[in-house]
């Protein structure tokens, strides 16, 4: 009787009795969807299909406008989106003038009721056939976010497995948690307004703390004597989760135009 065996002979044993169940099989590369925003991709590298991302910051933080330039991207080339608007805040108008494609996009308004927005979302997922899922989630109040039970966000992410869709959830802070393989923080930094004639173009003032540059009215902007209209900001995204083949996490900073 032989005192030793081969690696080879224990590998052909296994190999004929598991097939390549114990076989080491190379990983393959996560696929992505473009969040729509060039400085954004190449700092994240895009958006995971089969994944949930977590996107949150506070209000004017510039979470419309990224989730309007990733809707926008999407059906631009020829992703189905569906969007759970869980406060009836989403504005066509402002889409539209993202640039989106409305013959592929389903919105599902929701009246501020959450049950509804997390049945329709998983109806949404169960189905199938969506490249983009957007839960708006913006505008509910961040501590009623988190006493979302995490059952929820686990189901979503074992009905994402194995599909080409990217589920995104826009939060006011972080309420994903774990079951998020992706999670931006979004943070607004400077903003810039149309303002009417009574203050001079470059001047630089202060709201809430944050510095505001005024620019000239233009034609083809509404004139509302009341506000200024924001028309762009400054944003610093923070990757609070990478996905395993980003190396860096350090913060990214652009400029995002906002629409909203």
């Amino acid at each position: 009787m032989r005192a030793a065996i081969t690696k080879t002979e224990i590998e052909s044993a296994i190999a004929s009795r598991f097939g390549d169940a114990f076989r080491l099989h190379e990983k393959r590369p996560a696929e992505v969807l473009s969040s729509g925003v060039t400085e954004i991709d190449s700092f994240i590298g895009g958006l995971p299909r089969g994944a949930i991302t977590e996107i949150y910051g506070p209000a004017s933080s510039g979470r419309t406008s990224l989730m309007l330039a990733t809707m926008a991207h999407a059906t631009g080339n020829e992703e189905v989106c569906a969007l759970i608007d869980t406060s009836n805040v989403f504005d066509p108008h402002s889409a539209a003038e993202a640039g989106m494609t409305f013959d592929r996009l389903l919105w599902v308004r929701c009246a501020n009721n959450l049950e509804h927005a997390f049945k329709a979302t998983d109806m949404i997922l169960q189905a199938g056939g969506f490249g983009l899922v957007i839960l708006d989630l913006g505008d509910v109040p961040a501590k009623s976010a988190k006493r979302i039970i995490s059952s929820w966000w686990y189901r979503f992410r074992r009905t994402l497995e194995s599909t080409p869709t990217a589920l995104v959830v826009i939060v006011e802070d972080s309420a994903v948690k774990s079951c998020a393989v992706l999670a931006l923080e979004l943070k607004a930094e400077n903003s810039l307004w149309i303002d009417d004639s009574s203050n001079e173009p470059g001047r630089v003032a202060s709201i809430s703390g944050t510095p505001v540059r005024y620019i000239p009215q233009r034609a083809n902007y509404l004139p509302y004597p009341h506000a200024n209209l924001l028309t762009g900001l400054s944003y610093q995204v923070d990757c609070r989760r990478p996905l395993h083949l980003i190396r860096s996490t350090k913060s990214h900073e652009g400029t995002l135009k906002s629409f909203a």
